[in-house]
């Protein structure tokens, strides 16, 4: 299911220029025919990018379809971007996508039973990824994909590090909806039921999408804390800066994966475009304030959805701004 990417395929995503230098033309890459952890582990960088191109859980879930158009447009963007004093690409390994896409144009979501089978599917594969690279000391930058692979990446970190993980969760939705067929609404209500999470905090919940039996668990576990979209930026009863202190001293104690749904930001084409949320400097603050946290273990930006609107430049509107918040998340870290 993996597809590798090699020198060649990353320089057909490259736009050389004279005189200048593109993170595209100094990314690392890794030999498809020999053994994937030694390669990583071998590797001089840090991170390694991978994409899961599918909205199989999105679908699954109700919403729109679409997430699996974000990846490519994403990757383009960021490997156009400027090698300078801010960001070097030697840091860098492009490792390539899993690639699901014929089950994604060929799924019918009134089969349920078979999207239950292909999001554990792609859970399965994910997850054993992020493992190994975790293992080989590196840190995965995911670019989705429905929100559904939250599980993966954190059944994967938790399996690399040996430990239950924290998750700090960038969102206007829980996604701990119940234990029924896998969707993009309860990867992180497996998670925790398996024991990969230890502590989950929610940033940003819109108090008109988030079921009160969800907020009764919530209120009930000493291990799930949250703020609303509201209490931040309607109400205005606590600040951003301050949210994003108490949400650290909540997550921090242990590695942690930073999960970031864009159908937070306001007006972005996603699996759930909303009207009103966060802006896309607020979000691309709250990666690097989470970013440069020592723990902080994964990225994970899901539910872009360029193919949502019917727009020629939203492709790469999108990739743009993903491009951002990997860099934002890259430069955090490195510094």
């Amino acid at each position: 299911m993996l597809t590798i990417f090699n020198e060649k395929d990353i320089q057909e995503f490259v736009a050389p220029r004279e005189g200048e230098t593109k993170l595209g033309e100094c990314v690392a890459v890794i030999d498809s025919k020999k053994d994937l952890q030694s390669e990583l582990k071998n590797s001089s960088a840090s991170f390694v990018i991978l994409g899961v191109p599918e909205d199989i859980g999105v679908r699954m879930n109700g919403g729109n379809g679409g997430a699996h158009t974000a990846f490519v447009p994403a990757l383009k963007s960021f490997l156009n971007t400027q090698k300078n004093q801010f960001i070097d690409g030697k840091d860098i390994l492009v490792l390539g996508y899993l690639d699901c896409l014929d089950d994604v144009y060929s799924f019918d979501v009134s089969d349920r039973e078979k999207g239950d089978l292909l999001v554990k599917a792609i859970d399965k594969e994910l997850s054993k990824l992020i493992k190994i690279i975790v293992k080989s000391g590196k840190t995965p930058i995911i670019i989705g994909g429905g929100h559904n692979n939250a599980y993966g990446n954190i059944k994967g970190l938790s399996e690399g590090k040996e430990q239950p993980v924290n998750v700090i969760n960038l969102d206007a939705h829980t996604d701990l909806r119940r234990l029924e067929e896998r969707h993009s609404g309860n990867g992180f209500s497996y998670a925790l039921q398996e024991g990969f999470i230890q502590n989950y905090f929610m940033f940003g919940l819109h108090e008109n999408y988030t079921p009160q039996y969800v907020f009764e668990m919530i209120h009930d576990s000493l291990n799930l804390e949250y703020n609303t979209f509201e209490e931040l930026e309607v109400y205005h009863t606590t600040s951003f800066k301050g949210e994003l202190q108490r949400a650290e001293n909540f997550i921090e104690n242990t590695p942690f994966g930073i999960e970031i749904d864009l159908d937070c930001v306001q007006h972005f084409p996603s699996s759930a475009m909303t009207p009103s949320g966060f802006t896309p400097q607020q979000a691309r603050r709250f990666t690097h304030y989470f970013g440069k946290l020592q723990n902080a273990s994964y990225l994970h930006i899901c539910e872009g959805a360029p193919a949502v609107v019917k727009d020629e430049i939203a492709n790469g509107q999108v990739g743009k701004y993903i491009s951002y918040l990997i860099s934002d998340f890259i430069k955090a870290k490195s510094n």
